[in-house]
């Protein structure tokens, strides 16, 4: 009777604890929905690994790359890893990789860009379903080192498995099992126990060869949980995507089917029944067997797993973006794509602010033709340059820009601005100028054959060399970045290029004011080229000495006077 006490108070014990269990579960699954609901559009908390983005979060870009994506440069110059950590809210990997290779990606149809719209209003206009996908994009999560896709090359290397010696390795236990009936009992122990030692052997050596790889199968396993689940929700907006889930997992059912051979249990665990099946797994390669026909399937439906990340990934950046939307309290629009009419590249921005900067000071500018910007050094010329590119790229990536109001024809967009020595080549600065700049070129001619318009940037054109030169060469080059399939902004301090390219370029320019003890910058975009000479006077308010700036001030006024320097 006592046994029996036991056996009932121990089993209420453990029925206890999985009640605790699935009521903590509960709570914090409530938790999490309220702060889904309660915290929407909130800044995002999350931090980032040394080399995250670049090694991993990029993989899925890499995987599907293709023509006219931001290429690097333009994506460092541009500080983009910090415009991507300030949008992205999301909560699964396939999320976070597919809105790194969105923002790499611009569009270049209405098409592409409406049904991504349509998705983003959806969600932010009802609650309860995004609510419902974030749960889902949760329940899937991250890979916690490594992409996917990484796991995946990985698995390549494993080539093709096949079973035939874990069968033979059965073969040899049911045969020492045999020879107890066959010959004797003593024999047949004998027999078994050296075939039994020879295989757990050979099972853990099996076993660790394979561990590394259940990462992947786990993942998998999650996402086709995911997907099945996504596709079953009742969301006609998406009912396309749904319908291609479902299918996907129809062609990976055999993947998941008894796949708890192969990922449950392993060293330490305390279930008997958990123990029991370790030792079967051992003794009759279980496990291996079923990891090796998982393996194979994969192997035959790359396509299928490829086709899952991409339909989560859109959807849950559908959110990110229109989470983003309202973090930024309605200072946005959504772009209007249009010709000008005579089939040249044009652009137009009202209220035109840099996404990464919290007090911006917003400037208008609408121009059909290339635009020179000259003004002093810390005037805002820079920071311009990288709103205006941020925001077309903005425009054709996520569907929605920093300003008021943004017009303009669709681009391929390239940038020059942050450039530096290559020590590892040896190339100079000026040879990686050069070559940065050439890839333009190329890209302009490119897009005039494919009748593409392309947008560029370009901050202090071949400032790594002499005046003469500079001058020239640089004029030449703004020449050929000038044309009706093109759009180059570009930042200079040469005065002499408002008036050689004056018929040609538009010149804008930022000035400074200076008062006798302070220097103020407004930031302000103002039509024409500068104007003012301000950057000696500059050197007095930061404290040089008068007369050094008195003899600055005079060499400067003789050689305006004569063309010649003097000392």
């Amino acid at each position: 009777m006592e046994y029996f006490i036991f056996a009932g108070v121990l089993l209420l014990f453990i029925v206890l604890i999985m009640i605790k269990g699935y009521l903590d579960s509960r709570r914090e699954q409530k938790r999490f929905e309220k702060r889904l609901s309660e915290r929407y559009g909130e800044p995002i908390e999350r931090e980032y690994r040394s080399g995250e983005l670049e090694e991993h979060v990029s993989m899925y870009y890499r995987k599907h790359e293709e023509a006219h994506q931001l290429d690097d440069i333009t994506w460092h110059d541009l500080n983009m890893n910090e415009v991507y950590r300030k949008i992205n809210y999301s909560y699964s990997s396939a999320g976070d990789e597919y809105l790194y290779y969105r923002l790499r990606t611009p569009l270049q149809s209405d098409e592409e860009l409406e049904h991504m719209e349509q998705h983003i209003r959806y969600f932010m206009e009802h609650e309860k379903e995004r609510v419902t996908m974030q749960k889902h994009f949760a329940g899937l999560g991250r890979m916690q080192k490594f992409s996917l896709y990484e796991y995946l090359e990985y698995l390549d290397t494993l080539g093709e498995r096949n079973s035939i010696r874990y069968y033979l390795a059965i073969a040899l236990v049911l045969t020492g099992i045999g020879s107890m009936f066959y010959y004797s009992v003593g024999v047949g122990i004998c027999i078994l126990l050296i075939v039994l030692c020879r295989n757990m052997m050979f099972y853990y050596k099996e076993q660790k060869e394979i561990e590394p790889y259940l990462t992947s199968f786990r993942y998998i396993i999650r996402l086709m949980q995911s997907a099945e689940e996504i596709g079953k929700e009742p969301v006609a907006e998406i009912a396309q995507e749904r319908e291609q889930l479902l299918a996907c997992c129809k062609k990976m059912e055999g993947f998941r089917r008894n796949s708890f051979i192969v990922l449950s249990g392993g060293a330490g665990g305390t279930n008997p029944l958990e123990i029991l099946f370790d030792y079967l797994r051992m003794i009759f390669y279980l496990d291996l067997i079923k990891f090796n026909q998982m393996l194979q399937l994969l192997q035959k439906h790359p396509a299928e797993i490829d086709r899952m990340v991409t339909i989560i990934g859109e959807l849950e950046t559908a959110v990110v973006i229109g989470e983003y939307r309202t973090s930024l309290n309605g200072d946005y629009c959504i772009p209007v794509f249009r010709p000008d009419g005579e089939g040249h590249a044009f652009l137009k921005m009202e209220k035109l602010y840099h996404p990464l900067l919290n007090n911006p000071v917003k400037n208008d500018i609408e121009v059909k033709r290339g635009v020179l910007l000259t003004g002093s050094n810390a005037s805002g010329k820079s920071t311009f340059l990288r709103a205006a590119a941020l925001n077309a790229i903005l425009a054709q990536t996520i569907h929605t820009c920093m300003a008021d109001s943004y017009t303009g024809s669709m681009f391929r967009i390239y940038s020059s601005m942050s450039l530096q020595d290559d020590l590892e080549s040896g190339d100079s600065y000026y040879m990686v100028e050069v070559k940065s700049i050439r890839r333009i070129l190329e890209k302009v001619r490119e897009a005039a054959r494919d009748k593409k318009h392309v947008l560029c940037f370009v901050d202090e054109v071949l400032r790594g060399t002499n005046t003469v030169e500079r001058i020239a060469a640089s004029t030449q080059i703004l020449k050929a970045l000038a044309g009706g399939n093109a759009l180059c902004f570009a930042a200079t301090h040469d005065l002499e290029l408002t008036k050689l390219l004056g018929g040609i370029y538009d010149n804008y320019h930022f000035e400074e004011e200076i008062a006798e003890e302070d220097i103020f910058f407004p930031y302000r975009l103002k039509e024409g080229p500068a104007v003012s000479r301000n950057a000696i006077a500059l050197l007095k308010v930061l404290g040089y000495e008068e007369k050094l700036v008195k003899d600055a001030e005079a060499m400067a006024e003789t050689f305006l006077c004569t063309g010649k320097w003097g000392m």
